[in-house]
């Protein structure tokens, strides 16, 4: 008989993972039995994992209730790899390139779903806010913030890149005289969020191995 409902052990607590291909009801029946079951002892936080099930949200409160039932466990999450239409929106807005011709002037904000193009210079206190990557065709001298809605892998890239102010995400990074200097020309530059947290400055040539995914042209040799 397979197992519609499988549990693992993680270091930071227990994985239920549903089944996405069984009827509802007979899902929620072997969620029962298997929370219900003696041998599973002590207290753990729980990520429910629904793969390619869609659940109204009635249904997600049916699915914690049931597992919490088991006072032992609590839920701390539940994950869907379906996409809302909100969210598929969202992400083909985020894909799209907006290009600004012109200077971003002191005080101006300048902001884009996706990606955004910059033609120009952004002058100090300019800034420029992208849900996706940040290219300035000029001198970046102002504040720039790439992946403003939670895309750590954005980076900025600039002609010459002189901001005061770098944000990726949530991590922002006020630029120091200790961080201009990486640079003595300040030339063909990009940012981006390192692993380790912070935000790394490096030549615009390593763009390519930095971020592979960022090209999309077919073709050529």
């Amino acid at each position: 008989m397979k197992n519609l409902v499988y549990i693992k052990g993680t270091n930071k607590g227990l994985v239920l993972q549903l089944d996405d291909q069984c009827s509802y009801t007979d899902l929620l029946k072997e969620l029962q039995a298997k929370v219900s079951d003696p041998a599973l002892e002590g207290s753990a936080e729980v990520q429910i994992s629904l793969g390619n099930r869609y659940c109204t949200e009635a249904q997600i409160k049916e699915i914690t209730e049931i597992t919490q039932k088991n006072t032992e466990l609590h839920v701390v999450g539940v994950k869907s790899d379906v996409l809302t239409v909100a969210e598929c929106n969202q992400r083909v807005l985020e894909q799209q390139s907006e290009t600004y011709v012109g200077i971003v002037r002191s005080g101006q904000v300048v902001k884009a779903d996706g990606d955004l193009v910059v033609v120009g210079d952004v002058n100090p206190n300019g800034r420029i806010v992208a849900g996706g990557n940040i290219y300035v065709l000029g001198r970046l001298k102002g504040i720039a913030h790439a992946g403003a809605n939670g895309n750590r892998d954005a980076v900025i890239a600039a002609s010459w890149l002189e901001a005061t102010h770098l944000q990726i995400d949530d991590m922002l990074e006020i630029m120091t005289d200790e961080l201009t200097v990486l640079s003595e020309q300040p030339e063909m530059e990009c940012a981006y969020l390192h692993k380790s947290g912070s935000i790394i400055i490096d030549r615009l040539q390593e763009l390519r191995f930095l971020r592979p995914e960022i090209s999309t042209f077919k073709g050529g040799s």
